[in-house]
């Protein structure tokens, strides 16, 4: 299959926070909710739009909760049926107990479930942070489901453990993944204190409600159970490329995902990479470049 490379360059101010649209503000009383199980396991989700149209699932990472997608889920529902999960640990989701309920593996079947409980064979995957982790390895594990794939600031999981061998700058900035390693990392996590990156104070008090109802040693398996250990090595596994066309959106500023990793991207792709960066935007590039991102997933989806 032929490969083709677009790197997209965005040049312009990333707006630190768009304002809210009626259709934003009001998403909460908009949204259907549901449920599907993941073998026994509840997987919470949030929807909007025409049931009809063709299925975008939406994978929030840490720590955050389906609402991170609210500014997406509003702009894109008139073309797409947008469907945010909860991951399992989060708001109301369940939380099972032990590193091992984390495994990639079930957060992969996850995504699965949710997908085959709205009565569909495949999706567009969007995936940000560990749902960008997640969303990389629904590709690789089960890519009959994944129609096309997005994906905001993660490397894909081969470049990010390159990087954390041969980057020292990623090495150390990864140190706050190596802090929720240790055994009694969730003791020093509060609802309050997970919130504090969310700058829009109305949004604010409903991530407070949202980590109050989540398990903080859930969220944190995460890492315990996916995050590569020192000595870090380099994955030698068999290679299994993405099948699908990928975008990947990465804001510059993000100072935990170095955009370092975005390198060699196409490597691991057997098909169409697009890559766009934002200069101002970081870690949370959905909530800080708001309409670039939306713009830029429209336009891709519509080429």
């Amino acid at each position: 299959m032929t490969r083709l490379l677009l790197l997209a360059w965005l040049v312009i101010a990333a707006p630190a926070m768009a304002q809210p649209t009626k259709a934003t503000a009001d998403i909460i009383t908009r949204v259907t909710h549901g449920y599907a199980s993941s073998n026994g396991v509840r997987i919470h989700y949030a929807a909007l739009g025409d049931a009809r149209k063709p299925l975008m699932v939406m994978i929030h990472g840490f720590p955050d909760f389906w609402y991170t997608w609210r500014h997406q889920m509003a702009a894109l529902s008139g073309d797409y049926y947008t469907v945010a999960i909860d991951q399992r640990g989060y708001n109301l989701s369940d939380k099972p107990d032990g590193v091992a309920n984390y495994a990639m593996p079930l957060l992969v079947n996850d995504v699965v479930a949710v997908i085959k409980s709205l009565g569909r064979e495949k999706a567009i995957v969007v995936g940000h942070d560990w749902g960008g982790a997640v969303a990389w390895s629904v590709a690789m594990a089960q890519p009959e489901v994944v129609e096309q794939l997005i994906i905001l600031n993660l490397p894909h999981l081969r470049a990010l453990r390159r990087e954390l061998v041969n980057n020292p700058q990623q090495a150390a900035n990864s140190q706050y993944a190596r802090n929720f390693q240790q055994a009694n990392a969730a003791q020093a996590l509060t609802a309050e204190g997970l919130a504090g990156w969310v700058t829009d104070t109305s949004a604010r008090a409903r991530y407070v409600t949202a980590f109050k109802q989540s398990s903080m040693e859930g969220m944190l398996n995460y890492y315990k159970a996916n995050y590569p250990r020192e000595p870090y090595t380099l994955d030698t596994t068999p290679l299994v490329k993405v099948k699908a066309p990928v975008l990947m959106i990465h804001g510059l500023t993000d100072r935990y995902l170095l955009a370092a990793g975005l390198n060699g991207t196409w490597e691991f792709v057997d098909n169409s990479v697009t890559i766009v960066t934002v200069p101002n935007a970081g870690h949370f590039v959905q909530h800080e470049a708001t309409d670039i991102v939306t713009r830029t997933m429209r336009m891709w989806l519509r080429r």
